[in-house]
């Protein structure tokens, strides 16, 4: 998702990660009723889970009490007579159930889940900036079991699937395809969607709104659709057509596209995008008539592979989906307006880290909690440059095969970054543990110190990098060493030492050195000459 945060839906969740090793779930189907006269939902949950190890007690998540707001009614009923059990409400968030004998190991049982009332969070119901009447489940990072009861955890994955009742005027939108939509008594109608691929419950969503919807086609036969506020169509269908180049190229990058459908949504979310499995949620001021926004739809869409299909395995690694996104997203906006435009957004990217890393001295890989505070600079612009560097380092075509590698061989799982490790060593034959342990698992970034001096005499320019941060990094520092002929010499060093001497042959005094003049290391510092 993108890290921008609207409007006073921001709220800093304390994020606990809840572990279930009894069950997995198999999949959710969720019903709902929405209304026009009120907040309250009427929901159900029927949840069919298969049990990992001999038991008799599971539970769920699921917040019913909330200072402040209506507390959920809840109730359990089970689909099999052959099963009884009992529901034990824990707040802050836990359904316990009881069974009347253990399931074995490989049991498959089904739970339904009656549940009424207004959702503290996760569900936004708000109106949009047209004053219409919206609903917009909202479930990054952990926010899902605050409106639907569920395992809200990253390496639960479960296909899922949405039955909305709502006045006829709603058009729903949600994950996988459209299985229903009828209308029905009381000015109502029914929308079923349905998705068979498995989810983590971060991407699971529903999208209720008087929307205008466009299907500027098929990428691959992949169809694309455009929902939006009627009173944006113009501007909207224009801006999210966009999304056929860049499916288009993602595809081509990456591999096959992993859902049958992509829709581009505007709704209200706390975030500026949300990359919710083929349907994705952007912010009301995505829509400017201008496509301007690009890079915003690129990282989304990316998400559709890194994030949603090939998950992280704990938000610890969160760089795996957001590094990614941010640094597909760029070279997508590289290949469509050339290679200037890639060195400025790193550029850009490069300078957000450095002011970052001033004040965070945190490793990529980070254990942080409330998981709102991960939505930084490292692991979206640093976890894109340290891409860049493994595409620098690697080559184009050994870089390309490990992403393409990568997701191949995490599709529908989880993995974390020793993960990512192994597969771009497997694929380059290259050892590259230093590399990992001192971009992501070290904090900050290396701050050089670069002195020059030249000695007529001998026409050889002598240089001293100095390393100031205090962990020493590795890498090849390249320079560019121009003259006042206008000749230009290129040079690249290996920086391994807190500090180091170099040294060149010259002809005449340089009028200007140059560090990474191609932009491909993460670093701050400048050249001085001693005078």
């Amino acid at each position: 998702m993108t890290k921008k945060f609207i409007g006073i839906f921001f709220v800093l969740l304390g994020s606990v990660a809840y572990s279930q090793p009894v069950i997995d779930v198999q999949h959710y189907k969720y019903e709902f009723e929405l209304t026009d006269e009120s907040d309250i939902v009427k929901g159900r949950a029927t949840i069919t889970v298969k049990f990992l190890r001999p038991s008799d007690t599971l539970s769920f998540d699921f917040v019913t009490r909330n200072k402040g707001n209506s507390n959920m009614t809840v109730s359990l009923t089970m689909p099999d007579p052959s099963w009884k059990a009992q529901l034990k409400v824990a707040p802050p968030g836990k359904l316990f159930i009881k069974m009347n004998h253990p399931a074995n190991t490989g049991d498959s049982v089904s739970f339904i889940i009656d549940f009424r009332g207004i959702p503290f969070d996760g569900l936004i119901i708000s109106k949009n900036k047209f004053g219409q009447r919206t609903f917009f489940s909202d479930n990054w990072p952990d926010r899902a079991h605050y409106w639907i009861p569920c395992v809200d955890e990253l390496t639960d994955k479960a296909s899922v699937e949405f039955l909305v009742t709502a006045p006829v005027h709603y058009q729903v939108i949600s994950n996988g395809i459209l299985v229903e939509e009828t209308n029905i008594a009381g000015n109502k109608k029914l929308t079923h969607w349905k998705e068979d691929i498995p989810l983590p419950t971060k991407v699971m969503v529903i999208g209720a709104a008087d929307f205008a919807v466009n299907y500027p086609g098929d990428v691959n036969c992949i169809a694309l659709s455009s929902w939006v506020f009627p009173g944006n169509k113009t501007d909207g269908f224009y801006d999210y057509s966009a999304a056929r180049d860049i499916l288009s190229f993602l595809i081509n990058y990456i591999g096959p596209y992993p859902f049958k459908k992509l829709a581009n949504i505007q709704s209200l979310t706390i975030f500026g995008g949300m990359e919710n499995a083929s349907a994705i949620f952007y912010a009301e001021s995505s829509i400017s008539g201008k496509q301007n926004h690009l890079e915003l739809l690129a990282h989304e869409i990316t998400h559709q592979w890194f994030g949603d299909m090939a998950s992280e395995k704990n938000f610890a690694h969160l760089w795996l989906s957001e590094g990614f996104a941010t640094y597909l997203a760029a070279l997508y906006l590289g290949n469509k307006y050339g290679a200037d435009s890639l060195k400025t957004m790193l550029k850009t990217d490069r300078m957000q880290v450095i002011e970052f890393t001033r004040s965070f001295n945190r490793p990529v890989v980070d254990s942080v909690s409330p998981y709102l505070e991960l939505l930084n600079a490292n692991s979206y612009q640093k976890g894109g440059w340290v891409l860049h560097m493994l595409h620098h380092q690697l080559g184009d075509s050994t870089f390309q095969k490990a992403v393409q590698t990568y997701y191949a061989t995490y599709s529908g799982k989880n993995a974390e970054t020793r993960d990512l490790q192994h597969v771009f060593e497997n694929v380059s034959g290259k050892n590259l543990d230093q590399f990992f342990r001192q971009w992501l698992y070290t904090p900050g970034i290396p701050r050089l110190d670069l002195k020059w001096k030249y000695i007529a005499s001998q026409q050889q320019l002598q240089l001293t990098i100095r390393q100031t941060q205090k962990s020493v990094y590795e890498f090849p520092l390249e320079l560019l060493i121009q003259s006042p002929s206008g000749k230009n010499q290129n040079e690249t060093i290996q920086v391994n030492q807190a500090q180091q001497n170099f040294s060149f042959s010259l002809n005449e005094k340089p009028s200007v050195i140059k560090a990474d003049p191609n932009v491909n290391l993460l670093f701050e510092g400048s050249f001085s000459e001693i005078k």
